[in-house]
C-alpha cells in the first residue's frame, strides 16, 4: 500500500521526490502509533508548479486520490508533526481525546463521533482510531503436561521464542556496519495455528515433543494499542479541519452525541494551544497597559500626558489590524507579541514628541 501511495505521488509534476517508512522506532519516547505510515513528500521550486497551482490546491488533488480503505489523510510539516504529537498526542492540527473506563466503549463513541461529524460540509478528513481490533496468538502452557515430559514453563517459552518469534544467534560484522542474524522457522511453519501446533520442543529425554501437547494455542481479539492519559483510557479522533470549525462540531456533537455514563471527549491538538495562549493573553494585555501607563507616570508626574501618550498605541493597533487583514494572516501568539512591541515604540515616539514639543 505504501509503494502504491508514494507511485500516485509521484505522478504530480510538482513532486520532485517522494519516500515513506512504516511503523516506529523501538525507543520509548518514539510517540508514533503502530499504525501509523510517515510520508515525505519534497516539492519542486514554486517556479516549476503548474500555472495556477497553490499548495492547498495541491494538497486538495493529493488528498482525493490517495484514499485507502481504513487510512486517514494527515497533511502536514514533519517537524511540526512530532512536536503536536510530542505535546498533545494528536498528530492533526485538532482532534478529540476520548476517554472512559474501557477501550470498546471508546471506540463505539469515537465511531460515533466520526459518523456525526462526517456530515458536517466544512469536514475535510476524520479518522477515529480503532483501539480494540488487535489480533493476538495465545499460548497457553499446560502445566501438568509439560511437567510429564520433564519440561519447565521456560523450556515451552524459549521454543515459542526461537521458532516462532526468533532469536538473535550471532552478528555479522562488515567494517563499520552490524548486521543481526536471526534464526526462526520458515513462514511455512508459521503461517496458521495447525502449522504453529508442529513446532518441536526437545526434551531432558531427548524425545522432539510437538508444542501441541503441552500447550494450547489459539488467536483472540484485544487492543492494538492502550492510551493512558490523567489516569484514564484514552482513545484519539483526527481530523484536519481547524479554526471556527470547533464550535459547530461542538454544538453539533451536544445535540447528537448521547455519551455513556463515565465517558468524556474534549478537543485537543494545536487547538488546545490556542485557548491557552487565549488566557495567557488576557492576562499580559492588560497588565502590558498598565506598565506602559505607570512608566508615563513617572516620567511626566501627570495622569493627563500619560493618558494622551498612550492613546497612540491604539491607532497603531488600527494599523496594524488593517495591515494584517490584506495580508490574511491569522492572529497568533507571535502576532500578539509583535503587537506588543508595537504598544512600546508607539509610546516611545510619543514620548520624544512631547519631549521636543517642550524644548
Amino acid at each position: 500500500m505504501l509503494q502504491e501511495q508514494d507511485r500516485i505521488i509521484l505522478t504530480f509534476p510538482e513532486v520532485e521526490t517522494v519516500f515513506g517508512s512504516i511503523g516506529r522506532s523501538d525507543s520509548a519516547t518514539d510517540n508514533a502509533p503502530l499504525d501509523m505510515y510517515d510520508t515525505t513528500v519534497m516539492l519542486k521550486p514554486r517556479g516549476e508548479w503548474r500555472p495556477g497551482m497553490t499548495y492547498e490546491k495541491l494538497i486538495q488533488e493529493m488528498d482525493a486520490k490517495l484514499q485507502f480503505p481504513g487510512l486517514s489523510n494527515t497533511w502536514t510539516m514533519p517537524v511540526e508533526n512530532r512536536l503536536d504529537m510530542e505535546l498533545t498526542g494528536i498528530k492533526t492540527p485538532l482532534g478529540l481525546k476520548i476517554q472512559g473506563p474501557n477501550l470498546e466503549g471508546i471506540q463505539q463513541v469515537g465511531a460515533q463521533v466520526q459518523q456525526i461529524l462526517s456530515a458536517i460540509p466544512e469536514m475535510r478528513s476524520i479518522f477515529a482510531e480503532r483501539v480494540s481490533q488487535g489480533f493476538y496468538l495465545n499460548i497457553e502452557v499446560i502445566r501438568a503436561e509439560a511437567a510429564r515430559y520433564g519440561l519447565t514453563i521456560a523450556d515451552v517459552q524459549q521454543a515459542v521464542t526461537s521458532g516462532i518469534g526468533g532469536e538473535m544467534v550471532a552478528e555479522n560484522v562488515e567494517g563499520r556496519e552490524r548486521y543481526p542474524v536471526n534464526v526462526r522457522y520458515n513462514r511455512d511453519f508459521r503461517d496458521n495455528v495447525e502449522e504453529l501446533q508442529r513446532v518441536l520442543i526437545g526434551a531432558p529425554s531427548g524425545a522432539q515433543i510437538p508444542i501441541s501437547d503441552v500447550a494450547k494455542i489459539s488467536f483472540s481479539r484485544g487492543p492494538s494499542m492502550i492510551r493512558d492519559e490523567d489516569g484514564a483510557l484514552t482513545g484519539y479522533v483526527n481530523t484536519n479541519d481547524y479554526g471556527g470549525f470547533v464550535t459547530q462540531a461542538s454544538n453539533l456533537l451536544k445535540q447528537k452525541l448521547a455519551l455513556p455514563p463515565a465517558f468524556t471527549y474534549k478537543w485537543s491538538g494545536e487547538y488546545e494551544f490556542e485557548l491557552r495562549a487565549k488566557e495567557r493573553l488576557q492576562l499580559i494585555l492588560p497588565i502590558v497597559f498598565f506598565v506602559i501607563f505607570l512608566l508615563l507616570y513617572t516620567v511626566f508626574h501627570s495622569i493627563t500626558e500619560a493618558a494622551v501618550l498612550i492613546f497612540p498605541t491604539i491607532y497603531a493597533l488600527t494599523g496594524g489590524l488593517i495591515l494584517q487583514k490584506l495580508l490574511g494572516y491569522n492572529f497568533s501568539v507571535a502576532v500578539w507579541v509583535g503587537y506588543i512591541a508595537l504598544f512600546g515604540i508607539a509610546v516611545e515616539t510619543g514620548v520624544v514628541m512631547v519631549v521636543l514639543s517642550a524644548a
